[in-house]
């Protein structure tokens, strides 16, 4: 009595003619195929490069200090300048986004003046916040609601920030942001103590109009990739 075929063994069947037709052409070929080419990977990003943090780094948390730096609780008034809204997301070198760590950014007001008791006398601008906190999504994200940096005596334009990835062992980044473009920034000392082009295209931010998202204001981007 024969065995009876089931759908099984059909398979099973066709599974081994069809790896015994491929064995064959191999070695018609010369050969069975080797293993599959490794694929090469992607080069590590380059890493946003460490600046100071100036004189100015907030001596005061308290108090409103969230990521929209251009409405302060308890003013009526919001802030001078051009509101412009800055977002990216922090990443390592490999290109994965971290997740829960803190951003913070600092810069002087309209009149080029920072929210710090040791920066000259002047009328600082009370609308304006002066530094904000923000912690990173699931995709590693960020964003600020701020103003068009200004310059103010000695200094390009430029928004300091500090990024303190969750458990790092090494200290936060510190570092500043410019704006692509600026004349300014070919006079500017820190600015141009980054020699590498690199290093000065992972600190420059490109501003646009951002109408669709609030009118008149600017919109950056920029990541910020940590070594």
């Amino acid at each position: 009595m024969p065995f009876p075929i089931t759908p099984r063994l059909v398979g099973r069947r066709t599974a081994l003619g069809s790896a015994a037709g491929l064995a064959a052409a191999s070695l018609a070929r010369g050969g069975f195929p080797g293993p599959a080419a490794a694929q090469p990977s992607a080069p590590p990003l380059p890493a946003t490069p460490r600046q100071t943090p100036g004189p100015f780094y907030p001596a005061d948390w308290s108090g409103d200090a969230d990521a929209d730096l251009v409405r302060v609780a308890g003013e009526e008034a919001r802030a001078l300048g051009t509101v412009t809204h800055l977002s990216g997301r922090v990443l390592d070198v490999r290109g994965q986004p971290v997740e829960g760590a803190v951003v913070e950014i600092w810069q002087c007001d309209a009149n080029g003046f920072y929210r710090h008791p040791r920066d000259r006398p002047g009328a600082r601008d009370p609308g304006f916040q002066g530094r904000g906190r923000a912690a990173t999504g699931p995709d590693g994200g960020f964003a600020f609601r701020t103003i068009r940096p200004v310059p103010y005596p000695g200094r390009t334009p430029h928004i300091h920030v500090l990024v303190a990835a969750p458990g790092a062992r090494q200290p936060p980044l510190v570092t500043q942001f410019y704006v692509a473009g600026e004349p300014l920034n070919e006079r500017d000392g820190l600015f141009n103590a980054l020699r590498d082009p690199r290093e000065r295209e992972a600190v420059l931010m490109r501003l646009e109009p951002a109408d669709r998202i609030e009118p008149g204001a600017l919109l950056a981007r920029r990541d910020i990739v940590l070594g």
